[in-house]
């Protein structure tokens, strides 16, 4: 049975929309925005790759999550607390970086982007815990297929949107002062958002908060191939977008404007489509088989890219290569965001869900960012493309070897 309408209007969810997009505005602006911005100061393709590094904290975040879990500022709840004072200071140090620019001091801009994605990390820690521990079983995949919607929406607005504005009107300083306004606006939703039904109480000391977590999640059964599954699953997502932006405007030879206005906002049709439609399919076909179906239909849409590699620059081929992938896009994340909910337990849902999620980010990080400069200088765009086909099928495989045990994850009690 597809989710009923009550349930995307749960009080319970409907937060999650203003709170996922201020999780997903800063990663824009810390990568895609900013690889545009070095792009057209004349950054050189090495250093742009490079800049992939600043998400290092989304990678290692799960190392200061029992820090989060133990300690809490004396209001807002235990894990509101911690999203309100990091979106504040995240609106600061975002329109910080519009006082610099890449092409004069490309150092200074790329720390203060460190900072902003260390506070982001922060801010998504406690974000995912709370939405673990505030919704009911029955809302998962509604919440996470709202918390996908306002991600993707962040997406859109500090990707393409802030694009535009750069571009055409604001200049790319006054777009990063713009940006960190809107982060200030988020802050009120976090105050308005409802407190879980039940509080689970912080561990006792930090050493528990550190260890307990850690023992649990690796007492399952087959709990270290689950943990490659994560790095797997979107690993073939993860290099065909990791300089897509360049792509687009170097490689298919379009302009910013065109970029912004197609890459990014005619997407948000398809985004909405994907994220929504991603909660309704998992309530009828399970986690299991959503993820399947996803996982195929993500790694199909890299093609998409490799049609407009071997092709002439034309704005309709562009929009319906993007609005593809996005709406694959919204359907894996979803997908994906789920399973990492239905992986945690409550007691210790900030320092699971920062390893899950951290080790999610690995490939995109670590293996994406670094590789994919030489790897398209030695293939050339459209052999590349294809590769991120092939990349995708391990985490498939795996998937379908680990079927047992996440078909239980959708039986099972609320923990």
């Amino acid at each position: 049975m597809f989710p009923s309408s009550s349930v995307y209007s749960s009080p319970r969810v409907i937060p999650l929309l203003v709170l996922g997009f201020a999780s997903g505005l800063p990663l824009a602006l810390t990568s895609g925005t900013l690889q545009a911005w070095a792009t057209v100061e004349g950054v050189s393709l090495q250093n742009i790759g490079f800049l992939t590094l600043i998400g290092t904290a989304y990678t290692i975040k799960f190392l200061w999550a029992p820090l989060v879990d133990r300690y809490a500022p004396p209001v807002l709840g235990r894990r509101r607390s911690w999203v309100f004072f990091s979106q504040i200071l995240l609106a600061f140090s975002i329109a910080g970086m519009g006082l610099m620019s890449p092409s004069g001091n490309l150092a200074a801009l790329a720390i203060l982007a460190v900072l902003v994605a260390f506070l982001s990390a922060t801010q998504d820690i406690a974000f995912d815990a709370y939405s673990t521990d505030v919704l009911r079983n029955e809302e998962r995949a509604a919440g996470a297929a709202v918390k996908v919607l306002g991600y993707r929406l962040a997406m859109i607005v500090s990707g393409g949107l802030a694009l535009v504005l750069a571009d055409q009107w604001l200049g790319w300083q006054n777009m990063y002062f713009l940006m960190g306004g809107f982060m200030g606006v988020c802050a009120i939703a976090t105050v308005l958002a409802p407190e879980p039904e039940v509080v689970a109480k912080a561990p006792s000391s930090l050493r528990n908060a550190v260890i307990e977590p850690l023992a649990e999640f690796f007492s399952r059964k087959g709990a270290l191939t689950v943990l490659l599954l994560i790095v797997l699953y979107k690993l073939g997502d993860a290099f065909a977008g990791a300089l897509s932006t360049t792509f687009l405007l170097r490689g298919a030879g379009f302009t910013v404007s065109e970029v912004g206005t197609i890459n990014k906002i005619f997407g948000l049709a398809a985004t909405i489509v994907g994220a929504l439609a991603g909660g309704s399919i998992m309530a009828r076909l399970g986690l299991y088989r959503s993820l399947m179906l996803f996982g195929i239909l993500q790694a199909v849409s890299n093609f998409g890219y490799w049609v407009l590699a071997v092709t002439p620059p034309h704005l309709y081929s562009m929009a319906l290569v993007v609005a593809i992938e996005n709406l694959c896009g919204g359907l894996g994340t979803a997908g994906f965001v789920a399973l990492l909910m239905a992986l945690c337990r409550r007691e210790f849902s900030a320092t699971q869900f920062a390893l899950l999620s951290a080790l999610s980010a690995v490939g995109r990080t670590y293996l994406a960012g670094p590789l994919t400069p030489p790897l398209v200088e030695s293939m050339g765009w459209p052999g590349f493309f294809v590769l991120t086909v092939l990349i995708a099928l391990p985490g498939l495989i795996l998937l379908r070897l680990r079927r047992a045990e996440i078909q239980q994850l959708d039986n099972a009690p609320e923990h």
